[in-house]
């Protein structure tokens, strides 16, 4: 599989991870060949990059943490819950913590794979992907602190829902109109759901605090933040960073400078231990994703080493069909190559 711009993208190609749509339905099916009608209706559904198979890299795999059932019942309650707090209606929160306890199944199954977030984005379907990537790194980095099964569920559900209180925002308002506001209205959402724990409710209140004391919405600081939002807060940073539109970016940054924009936040807004558990866990160059190396060749990231996010294997291809010459450089031991640049 290839990453690739929609740009790209030509008639004929077989798409290479499914594309879902905000209820959890498939919208395209990987290995679906995509015809020039599916690529007018992915651009015009907010879709910017693609998985495409590529038989050069056919066995290039991109790791799932979550099982095809799992992450379409995830998108089914969370749409359910969003879509009650909507019209003022009640939602199961039996339901959103059956679909959290197969997530945290699934996750802590491969607890040492390193996570790449390659969701395709739609207008649709970006709040759910957002609210999905920010729990599988919250669990992930609450599993490297040591945290026990249920801190973790209580720390899943607080990040799937972290953003619950933007339901309650009409449409074309913006976050800066009321700063804060959907904290508060997350944490009043929460709190009345008696059967969860209230630290749940705090994680939606607290996500935009900073160590600093310059957060929102109460400019908390130090440990007056809990451990749960210090958490989803480095993980809710990040994913804004690659979605774009938010986290203080107008396009989308790549996994490595989202990363590089953490870092400049260490201990003054973000907690530092938390931190470096992020880096241990997160991919900042996911398989698939096509890099020029220092020495200007280009290729494609087929492989990860873990404790070592900026060095993957990358293969080169150059040569033209018939006359290919293929290579493979392993950037942990080519300790005088870097990746220059991030091709799509």
């Amino acid at each position: 599989m290839k990453y690739v711009v929609m740009e790209d993208v030509e008639p004929g190609q077989k798409l290479g991870k499914t594309v879902y749509s905000a209820n959890g339905t498939v919208l395209l099916s990987a290995g679906v060949q995509l015809t020039v009608y599916m690529i007018n209706t992915l651009n015009r559904i907010g879709v910017t990059n693609l998985y495409i198979e590529d038989e050069l890299f056919a066995d290039v795999e991109i790791p799932e943490l979550l099982s095809e059932q799992t992450k379409r019942a995830v998108y089914r309650e969370m749409n359910q819950a969003m879509q009650a707090v909507r019209s003022g209606k009640e939602w199961s929160t039996r339901k959103v913590s059956g679909s959290v306890d197969d997530l945290l199944k699934d996750v802590l199954n491969q607890k040492d794979v390193m996570l790449q977030l390659t969701e395709i984005r739609t207008e649709d379907n970006a709040e759910y992907v957002h609210a999905i990537n920010v729990c599988l790194i919250s669990v992930m980095i609450g599993a490297n602190m040591g945290l026990n099964q249920g801190q973790l569920k209580d720390l899943a559900i607080g990040a799937l829902l972290h953003d619950i209180g933007k339901s309650g925002i009409l449409h074309g308002q913006t976050d800066e109109q009321g700063k804060g506001h959907h904290t508060w209205r997350g944490f009043e959402t929460l709190k009345n759901k008696r059967e969860w724990n209230l630290l749940i409710a705090h994680t939606a209140l607290q996500h935009h605090e900073k160590l600093n004391g310059t957060g929102h919405p109460r400019g908390l600081s130090g440990q007056d933040i809990h451990l749960y939002p210090r958490i989803v807060a480095i993980a809710n940073m990040y994913d804004n960073l690659l979605g774009g539109g938010s986290g203080g970016v107008d396009v989308a940054l790549q996994p490595h400078e989202a990363c590089e924009r953490l870092m400049a936040a260490s201990e003054q807004e973000l907690d530092h231990q938390a931190l470096i558990e992020f880096t241990r866990i997160i991919s900042i160059y996911p398989n698939g994703t096509p890099v020029r190396l220092s020495n200007k060749e280009t290729g494609v990231v087929i492989s990860q080493h873990r404790g070592l996010p900026s060095r993957p294997v990358i293969r080169v291809v150059r040569g033209y069909e018939g006359d290919l010459e293929i290579k493979e450089v392993d950037l942990s031991s080519e300790t005088t190559l870097f990746i220059e640049a991030v091709l799509a």
